[in-house]
C-alpha cells in the first residue's frame, strides 16, 4: 500500500508563501497515491517558471525541460514508453506564449497524457508581467500600466485545438483538483486542466478572497461546479453532430468569468488515440514500445523501399 510520504521528496520547496503551487502539488501527489502509481511507472515534465519546479517536489521520473517546450519533450516520451503514466505541467505564460504552437499541436494528436496548467495571470518567475491569460486593462500591483492586448482563453483554445478532456479547477480546493486530476489521468486521450492559480506575491487582483477565500467548497461565491448546475460535456457517440454540440455549449460556457466562474470538465469524448494511429501504421509497435526496440541495428530497407 502507498503512501502520501512515497511520492513526496526531500528538496527544500521554496516558493512564496500562499502561492497557489503549493496546493496543486499537493493534489498531484494525493491523486497518484489515490490511484496507487508507482513512482517508477510515473513521469513529470515541466517547462520554465514557477511551475517548472514540480518534479523536483514529486518522487518520480521528472525532467525539467526549456522555455515553452514542455509538450514536445513529453510527446516524445509518451510515445517511446507508452508504459508510463506522463504528466506535463506549466504556466500560461510557458504554455500559452511561446508554447501555444506546441499547446496546439498537441491537441490535434490526441495523445494519451495530462498537461496541467499553473494559470495565475502574471509571469511570476521573472517578477509579475502579464501573462497571456490576464484580460486586457487589468493592472496588478507590479505592472506599470494596464494590459493592452486581449487575453487567451486556456478552455477555448484547448477545445478548438482539439484535447479530447478539457477541464478546470482550482488551486486551493485541493479537493475538487484532486478529483480532476484523477479523471484527466484516467481519461484515454489528450487531456487538458486549466488550474485557477493565485499569486499573492504579484497578482492581487485574482486574489484568494476575490475567488472566494479558503472555505472551499461552502464558500466560493464566485466559483461554481458544473456538474451541480445540470451541465454534461461528455459525448456519448463521437460519430454524431453530439461532438459539435457538446464543443459548443463547451466554448460558451468557457467565457463565463467574474461573478460567476465554471469549474469541472467542459467537454470529454473517447477516440483512438495517436498511439492507435501509430501502431496501425508501424504494426512492430503492437509488440514492443520504441523503448524496448533495438532500434540501432534494425533493418529500415522495407521503409526505404516504401519511398521509391
Amino acid at each position: 500500500m502507498l503512501e502520501l510520504k512515497t511520492y513526496r521528496t526531500q528538496v527544500h520547496n521554496d516558493w512564496c508563501p500562499g502561492c497557489g503551487d503549493f496546493g496543486i502539488v499537493n493534489a498531484i501527489q494525493m491523486t497518484f497515491m489515490e490511484m496507487q502509481l508507482e513512482p517508477h511507472r510515473v513521469a513529470i515534465f515541466s517547462g520554465i517558471g514557477c511551475s517548472g519546479k514540480t518534479p523536483h517536489f514529486v518522487n518520480a521520473y521528472g525532467f525539467h525541460t526549456l522555455h515553452g517546450r514542455v509538450l514536445p519533450i513529453a510527446t516524445g516520451a509518451r510515445l517511446a514508453n507508452p508504459g508510463l503514466t506522463v504528466v506535463a505541467v506549466g504556466g500560461d505564460g510557458d504554455g500559452l506564449g511561446i508554447g501555444a504552437g506546441h499547446f496546439v499541436n498537441t491537441g490535434r494528436r490526441n495523445l494519451d497524457f495530462t498537461y496541467v496548467l499553473y494559470d495565475n495571470g502574471v509571469y511570476g518567475l521573472t517578477k509579475g508581467q502579464a501573462s497571456p491569460t490576464l484580460p486586457k486593462g487589468v493592472k496588478t500591483k507590479s505592472m506599470a500600466a494596464p494590459a493592452i492586448v486581449e487575453r487567451v482563453n486556456p478552455i477555448a483554445m484547448a477545445i478548438a485545438s482539439g484535447y479530447t478532456f478539457v477541464a478546470r479547477s482550482y488551486a486551493l480546493d485541493v479537493r475538487h483538483l484532486k478529483q480532476t486530476l484523477r479523471a484527466a489521468i484516467e481519461h484515454r486521450g489528450s487531456a487538458f486542466v486549466d488550474v485557477l492559480q493565485t499569486c499573492p506575491t504579484y497578482n492581487d487582483i485574482n486574489t484568494k478572497e476575490w475567488y472566494g477565500g479558503e472555505d472551499l467548497p461552502v464558500k466560493a461565491p464566485r466559483l461554481y461546479k458544473l456538474e451541480d448546475s445540470g451541465y454534461s460535456g461528455s459525448v456519448a457517440d463521437p460519430s454524431t453532430d453530439e461532438v459539435n454540440a457538446k464543443k459548443g455549449n463547451a466554448l460558451v460556457k468557457s467565457f463565463e468569468w467574474g461573478d460567476k466562474i465554471p469549474i469541472g470538465v467542459f467537454f470529454k469524448m473517447e477516440v483512438p488515440t495517436f498511439e492507435d494511429q501509430l501502431a496501425l501504421r508501424m504494426p512492430a509497435l503492437k509488440d514492443k514500445p520504441f523503448v524496448e526496440q533495438d532500434i540501432y541495428s534494425r533493418d529500415i530497407t522495407p521503409l526505404l523501399d516504401e519511398l521509391t
